[in-house]
């Protein structure tokens, strides 16, 4: 039998190697010009009878937002347009992030599409989805042919 030993702060060295390794490559996406897009932040919450999807989309109108529902997931989209400034001195700091956005979201349960509500306030889009009614086992008693 042979015995290894086992180094955990090699392992961890690694996984920093590559976490930097990543990082690396996102700014030099950026700095490449390549448009990462706008994602926006989702939270999922379940109640007894539906759940609730946040999605924050600051300074959107809901006219420019898409939501398509399945039976078992939300697909939204949409597109957070760039706005440009210039003051005095012809130099402008932006941070914010523009561009398409499609956030496809799986639901844990299945939901009645025909029920589903939205509402847009302060930045925020709620999606409010209806569980679905469970479906009921039947029971069937099955004859057997001899």
């Amino acid at each position: 039998m042979t015995f290894l030993h086992w180094q955990p702060f090699r392992e961890l060295d690694e996984m920093q190697r590559d976490m930097n390794r990543l990082f690396d490559n996102l700014a030099t996406t950026r700095r490449a010009g390549i448009d990462l897009g706008f994602v926006p932040a989702v939270e999922l919450e379940e109640t007894d009878d539906h759940y609730l999807l946040h999605l924050e989309l600051p300074g959107l109108n809901p006219e420019e937002v898409n939501i398509e529902v399945s039976k078992d997931s939300v697909s939204i989209s949409g597109e957070r347009r760039t706005e440009t400034r210039r003051d005095d001195r012809g130099v402008t700091r932006s941070e914010f992030h523009y561009g398409k956005f499609h956030r496809s979201i799986p639901l844990p349960g299945r939901i009645n599409n025909q029920g589903v509500k939205a509402d847009y306030q302060h930045g925020v889009l709620t999606v409010t989805l209806p569980k679905a009614e469970p479906e009921k086992q039947k029971v069937v008693k099955v004859q057997i042919n001899t």
